[in-house]
């Protein structure tokens, strides 16, 4: 069903011109969320998983409702693949992430490369590499490292930036956005 106004343009053609001058316009919003009432009646997060071959699409809230049985199949592909543990991801962070998509107006899901971490896995990962920290909010299920193939670290942490609902941080090097609904701070050139 697609609602016309008096100019003939659709809501969803009006939804499109906003999502394409958003990132340009930089608009501030306190939180994700909010910013995604104005786009529409559905949110939707597209990902797949290089480590496990594993592919999500799916809708996991309709008309200010989350989908229990979708947040749950999203926990479970954001699990730490390392040691097979789930967590319970904070939704601030997936609304985050689903904003930031639609405002990059792809079709292409994100490359997965972090969801939820275990300490475990946080202190192997943090020995090898400085980038890691000590208490990641990975490990409480509030972040997701973050790639698409289309666009680049830039565009793809400014569109992050723009919800101005947590951290964004750009990984030249290793190609990927981390994004997380902690405090709103920038890192990475």
């Amino acid at each position: 069903m697609t609602e016309t106004s008096s100019s003939g343009l659709s809501r969803r053609a009006l939804l499109r011109a906003f999502a394409a001058t958003a990132v340009t316009a930089a608009p501030t919003y306190s939180m994700a969320a909010g910013f995604l009432r104005g786009g529409g009646d559905i949110r939707r997060i597209r990902m797949y998983s290089g480590r496990t071959g594993e592919r999500i699409d799916m809708v996991y809230w309709i008309d200010g409702d989350y989908i229990k049985d979708a947040v749950k199949e999203i926990n479970f592909f954001m699990r730490d693949w390392r040691v097979d543990q789930v967590k319970t991801m904070d939704l601030r962070t997936i609304d985050i992430m689903a904003a930031s998509h639609n405002l990059l107006d792809v079709s292409e899901p994100y490359m997965l490369l972090s969801g939820y971490r275990s300490p475990q896995t946080n202190a192997m990962l943090r020995s090898k590499s400085r980038g890691v920290a000590r208490n990641s909010l990975h490990m409480q299920g509030q972040a997701a490292d973050l790639r698409l193939a289309s666009r680049s670290v830039s565009q793809v942490a400014n569109a992050a930036a723009s919800c101005r609902a947590g951290g964004v941080g750009k990984y030249y090097r290793s190609n990927f956005v981390h994004m997380d609904c902690g405090d709103i701070r920038t890192w990475g050139g």
